[in-house]
């Protein structure tokens, strides 16, 4: 069966090794990544690569609360935190469950159990016994789960000066690496944030989104026609590397 793949959030390091502790040794459960930050998270989320996310409330960046209106419900989520006053508000985002700080291991498995329940569930429902017994067996299969096709997302988000702002894929024309940013041009604006290419490819769907050039990105329904190794969409020139070329030329071909 294949393994229900998690994402521990939290801006403190010390939180961030007890979940990746607890999920490692908890049978079917996969851990994907650890972040301190959200934006990250965000983007491993976008790209379905997460069915199970713990998500710690109080972040400086973003918080819990702030990140699940972000997330919009795309994988099931278990709220952890040391204030038990967010409780109310968290569920509000339907959430599997909330685990106070500091999180004991049975109460963990109680919330996994919780969460697999809802994600489409167990074909068989194992006690929190069974659970505990099997860990560290490396044959045990606890929970169980029937493997989905994750949709491509339509969208992303980056973050832009003190907001974090959607951007709908089918808007994009062509991105530009600077210095420090990342220019995102799109039918409507241009749009900066603090990013490096290569987050912004891993991001943007390979099928629709191609690297050109090691400081351009290009929106492959947004070329109107190519003319030597220059790419034109609307007014805008972008040029072909000669190391991207023969890749590109091989994608459109």
């Amino acid at each position: 069966m294949e393994k229900i793949r998690c994402l521990a959030v939290d801006d403190e390091p010390l939180a961030l090794d007890i979940l990746a502790n607890y999920i490692q040794k908890t049978p079917n459960l996969s851990l994907v990544a650890t972040c301190t930050e959200p934006l990250e998270a965000l983007s491993l989320i976008q790209q379905g690569k997460v069915d199970l996310l713990f998500l710690d409330i109080q972040m400086p960046t973003l918080t819990g609360i702030q990140f699940l209106r972000v997330m919009n419900g795309k994988c099931k989520t278990i709220l952890t935190t040391a204030y038990s006053e967010y409780a109310i508000e968290g569920y509000e985002y339907d959430v599997a469950d909330y685990l106070l700080k500091p999180i004991s291991f049975e109460r963990f498995l109680k919330a996994v159990q919780k969460a697999v329940g809802q994600l489409t569930v167990l074909i068989e429902q194992p006690s929190l016994g069974s659970l505990q017994s099997s860990i560290g067996s490396e044959n045990s299969e606890v929970l169980s789960t029937p493997s989905t096709t994750q949709q491509q997302l339509d969208f992303i988000f980056v973050k832009t000066e003190y907001k974090i702002q959607k951007i709908n894929l089918s808007d994009i024309l062509y991105l530009e690496g600077l210095k420090d940013y990342v220019s995102i041009y799109t039918t409507n604006e241009r749009i900066l944030t603090l990013q490096t290419m290569k987050k912004m490819e891993e991001m943007l769907p390979s099928n629709r989104f191609v690297r050109v050039h090691k400081s351009y990105i290009v929106s492959l329904e947004k070329i109107e026609t190519i003319e030597r190794q220059r790419i034109f969409i609307g007014k805008n020139i972008i040029p072909v590397g000669d190391s991207f070329q023969k890749d590109f030329m091989k994608l459109i071909g």
